[in-house]
């Protein structure tokens, strides 16, 4: 199969560029238990010891509320099912992380019935660790959320949280020790250095720099774990997922670009490296496939969303293969991206 090439016009760059698609998708990966459908997926990451790869659905639907399914998947990289748990225990699963022991860290972004707002971790038996956050409460406190989307471990042990999810919730980052202690928080709603919209996905590259998916800001900004800013990359459009593999080369997926909430992007996973010595350049592009990324219908199987609000992978994990994961909020679907050859 030969490489696609696909050129933007990016407006905030003023400039032409090119990237290639060297990935061809495989929408039928992973094998599901009989009978079960998939829901809305944006937790995914990969066990870096194994290789396998953990997923979060919300329990064959929009939202776990109410289920007793088990959204939490463990799945070898041919998609065999190895683990399924973790029924009546989440309203929202969302975003998720491996740490390097192999326990599984997994955000609840929403609230109901006395449960949500709270960040989990799990051992790969399902048993849980640590929880921060209060069950059911929204705050702004150092032991409360609002809507958190995403969490990341530092190599140290350290605790990060992206808190907010847009809308009137909260905009920082919360850092906590490894046993779950406030350390500090930073951030609050804006478009400057150091403020967020929709703080949405979160990463570590070699150096230990914290990059945060400021997704309705268009952008991704990067921190030291102090929290002292950076700088900005805007070449990756509206970042709803992020991830860096151990050579530094960084995967991002956008599902919320179109020509009205940022002109000249398109939806899609862009990939580049952090340390190429030219400042995260764009050197791949996987396009969505979605031909009404501006419509406000609704997916027909899913009417929780509008085809407007997101399409494509939001969460997103890749092996040492570069093999890529992807999880879709708005199709409701895991496809794996794998190398298309000459």
């Amino acid at each position: 199969m030969k490489s696609t090439t696909l050129c933007l016009i990016l407006l905030s760059a003023g400039g032409l560029y090119c990237q290639p698609n060297p990935y061809r998708p495989l929408d039928q990966w992973a094998q599901l238990p009989t009978g079960r459908k998939l829901g809305s997926a944006s937790a995914i990451d990969i066990d870096r010891k194994t290789g396998n790869i953990w997923v979060a659905d919300r329990c064959g639907a929009a939202t776990c509320a109410g289920s007793t399914l088990d959204p939490i998947f463990e799945f070898d990289p041919s998609g065999k099912l190895l683990k399924n748990f973790g029924g009546g225990m989440f309203v929202t699963p969302h975003g998720m992380c491996v740490d390097k022991d192999g326990n599984i860290w997994l955000v609840d972004q929403a609230i109901k019935d006395g449960k949500g707002f709270q960040v989990f971790k799990l051992n790969q038996d399902g048993k849980v660790l640590l929880t921060l956050g209060k069950a059911g409460v929204a705050g702004s406190g150092n032991d409360t959320f609002n809507s958190p989307s995403d969490v990341i471990i530092a190599p140290n042990g350290d605790i990060f949280v992206a808190d907010g999810h847009g809308g009137d919730t909260n905009a920082r980052i919360v850092k906590f020790s490894s046993d779950g202690k406030f350390i500090k928080t930073w951030g609050k709603k804006g478009s400057g250095p150091g403020e967020f919209d929709t703080p949405h996905a979160l990463a570590f590259d070699s150096k230990g720099r914290l990059f945060v998916g400021d997704r309705n800001n268009n952008r991704i900004q990067i921190f030291d774990q102090d929290g002292d800013y950076i700088e900005e990359w805007k070449q990756y459009g509206a970042p709803s997922g992020i991830f860096i593999d151990a050579k530094d080369i960084i995967y991002v997926a956008d599902s919320q670009s179109n020509a009205k909430n940022n002109p000249g992007f398109k939806r899609g996973i862009r990939v580049g490296k952090v340390k190429d010595g030219k400042n995260g350049k764009v050197m791949a592009f996987i396009p969505d496939t979605l031909p009404t990324p501006e419509s406000d219908d609704h997916y027909p199987n899913n009417p929780a969303f509008a085809m407007s609000t997101t399409s494509g992978a939001e969460g997103l994990a890749a092996d040492t293969k570069k093999n890529i994961y992807g999880g879709e909020v708005g199709a409701q679907k895991l496809t794996k991206y794998v190398l298309a050859k000459p």
